[in-house]
């Protein structure tokens, strides 16, 4: 498969708790996270550049692109939406036929190996949407591309769970919601759970800001849930998590192919200025360059 698992295949999902109007956007996460050779860096981008316009022009897939600033180095995770386990087979069956057309067959499965040779390593996953353990979610589409649109760095952290203690860890983040939703200072947490391709029960807690700023001043788990709440956490922590792992991202729009209602909230940032220029209509026989229009004059 081109790209093995394609920069394409990273989503966002949805619970089936969530409203009808959120869960439009898709109930999984298929994410693809990559690790670049720091000497392929270069080719690498060039390449994730041209398969976006590629995909951009001919209608295949749409995805969001985070760079790590605080984490492994080097690492890069390609975000798209998936409605269902069978949306993943359309889509990718749209991203292979956008490749053909913009490629040609052989063009595009040597684009894949060019690209798999830029890479130390390469994971996928399917996680899906946990609306009921998320906090102060987005209630309808607008708000989540406006959520999304604005962001421009994200914190995932990655929760681990013990075996059998996945019912006290969602307790425990349902404590967290109620208790986060009735303070006027907290901001959104949207959460997931890994359901292929990842080891054991982990679930991710992810948070976005439109600046690195965004993550100060925010209120404590102790100022949230009090002295009792606290110590319950701390418990439950110890008892129920193996491990938790942080990684801060930026947001790369050059790498990127959101949406249509995400890029619009900021064409600015998201539809750079080279990448307009590349998206524009190819000079015809009949259109001749400005070069040569200046030549003809006296």
């Amino acid at each position: 498969m081109l790209f093995r698992r394609p920069l394409w295949a990273l989503a966002v999902a949805v619970c089936l708790a969530a409203p009808v109007a959120v869960r439009a956007q898709g109930d999984y996460l298929d994410v693809f996270i990559v690790k670049v050779k720091p000497e392929k860096t270069a080719d690498f981008t060039a390449l994730v550049k041209k398969w976006a316009d590629a995909n951009r022009r001919f209608n295949g897939n749409r995805w969001i692109a985070l760079e790590t600033v605080f984490g492994e180095g080097n690492v890069y995770q390609f975000t798209s939406p998936r409605k269902d386990y069978a949306d993943i087979d359309k889509v990718e069956e749209a991203v292979m036929a956008a490749a053909n057309k913009a490629f040609g067959k052989e063009a595009a499965q040597k684009l894949g190996q060019d690209f798999n040779n830029c890479l130390v390593w390469s994971r996928s996953e399917l996680r899906h949407r946990r609306w009921d353990l998320s906090r102060k979610a987005p209630q309808d589409p607008e708000a989540y591309a406006k959520l999304i649109g604005e962001s421009r760095v994200l914190r995932s952290t990655a929760v681990h769970i013990r075996p059998g203690h996945v019912p006290e860890f969602e307790a425990l983040a349902k404590d967290m919601k109620e208790a986060a939703e009735k303070n006027p200072d907290t901001q959104t947490v949207l959460v997931s759970q890994s359901v292929e391709g990842g080891k054991g029960a982990t679930f991710y807690l992810t948070t976005l800001r439109s600046s690195m700023g965004g993550f100060d001043h925010n209120p404590t788990t102790r100022e949230l849930l009090g002295e009792e709440g606290f110590k319950k956490f701390q418990q439950i922590n110890a008892d129920s998590v193996e491990v938790a792992e942080s990684t801060l991202y930026h947001f790369n729009p050059e790498l990127s192919n959101p949406p249509e209602d995400i890029a619009k909230v900021a064409m600015d940032f998201w539809r750079p200025k080279t990448a307009i220029v590349a998206m524009a209509k190819p000079r015809t026989a009949n259109a001749p360059d400005a070069a040569k229009e200046t030549a003809k004059k006296p």
